[in-house]
């Protein structure tokens, strides 16, 4: 099964681009979309669902990982998704990863965007309201036992529009007395094409601060060809340059780094590859380098300036094709001694 939470409304048995109550759903893998005969039916089924979500992580650890415990990726789709596309990125993320070595489980977070771009605003509207539900039916649930030391561990992946849900969630989060007491944590949070300013991503940024406060790292993978976030400047009469396009502001908080992929993109032939909507903005799921620089940022293991799929030159940290360290599973054999 493919396991989503869904925050889209429902009409004539089937869901809409509008807001609606928060749904988990099990999608067979033959099914193209999700459907709203695809969620769980009841409260008990609900908390079954979060079981297997768990149990599917936590019985499949990444050995590769700094943490023993099982990882779970939620992906948040962007703005003018229709449901197809939204379910083959989810569906190809995870194929990415695996073929990577990473163990984790993917699920999706899907908010309703229409498949029109004349509807962008009215996305982001739409982004702000169900955000909450992102940290309030989703990661909160999902981690619980965090307060314990020994909950899954959460990670975040926003794609255009997504990143900007991950931020205000994280803010509405902190009003919440309930969420802003509880200990839940987030390991990993990585932007794609990330239709956020890029100024908001600095040190001194009260947007971002709620983030930073409960994340491991963030990493910015930034294209400077990346035409659709040029019509999102456009659309603000170019005041406000978007962190997929121009990168990390130079006062950029401590906990983010930035990965210019201008370079390697330059090197891909879209003929050759494989992607879903526009390639210059949506190249990452199905890049098999990505995937790779992907997989070691989520696991942990090693620092974010000397992952092998990074180089640093000219003042950028720059993606490329590279291998994993020969010898990294051997890394942490145990010896008994620490």
């Amino acid at each position: 099964m493919d396991y989503v939470i869904t925050a889209r409304a429902i009409k004539k048995n089937a869901f809409i681009a509008e807001p609606g109550p928060v749904r988990y759903l099990r999608v067979p893998p033959d099914q193209p979309i999700p459907l709203p005969a695809h969620a769980a039916s009841n409260r008990l089924d609900r908390e079954r669902w979060i079981k297997e979500v768990r149990t599917l992580a936590d019985n499949n650890p990444n050995t590769r990982s700094i943490s023993p415990q099982g990882d779970v990726l939620v992906f948040i789709h962007g703005y003018n998704n229709d449901l197809n596309v939204i379910m083959k990125r989810q569906r190809q993320l995870a194929k990415d990863l695996r073929a990577e070595g990473w163990n984790g489980l993917v699920i999706g977070f899907d908010w309703p965007s229409n498949d029109s771009t004349l509807n962008y605003l009215e996305d982001r509207r739409d982004a702000s309201k169900v955000a909450i539900e992102l940290v309030r039916g989703g990661i909160k649930l999902i981690a619980n036992g965090q307060e314990g030391g020994c909950g899954t561990n959460i990670h975040l992946l926003g794609h255009s529009t997504g990143a900007f849900v991950i931020m205000e969630a994280l803010v509405q989060a902190e009003k919440d007395g309930e969420l802003f007491k509880s200990d839940w944590r987030i390991g990993q949070v990585a932007f794609i094409g990330g239709d956020v300013a890029a100024s908001s991503l600095s040190r001194e940024s009260q947007w971002s601060n709620p983030m930073f406060s409960r994340i491991m790292r963030l990493t910015n993978y930034a294209n400077p060809f990346d035409s659709v976030l040029g019509i999102s400047n456009a659309k603000r009469l170019g005041v406000a340059p978007r962190a997929g396009r121009v990168g990390l502001p130079l006062d950029a908080h401590p906990k983010s780094v930035n990965v210019h992929c201008g370079d390697y993109f330059n090197t891909i032939n879209p003929k050759n590859a494989v992607f879903f909507g526009t390639f210059n903005h949506s190249w990452h799921i199905g890049d098999r380098v990505f995937a790779r620089d992907l997989a070691m940022t989520l696991e942990g293991a090693i620092d974010r300036l000397a992952i092998p799929t990074r180089l640093w030159g000219n003042g950028l940290l720059s993606l490329r094709d590279a291998n994993r360290p020969a010898f990294i599973d051997d890394w942490q054999m145990e010896s008994g001694i620490v």
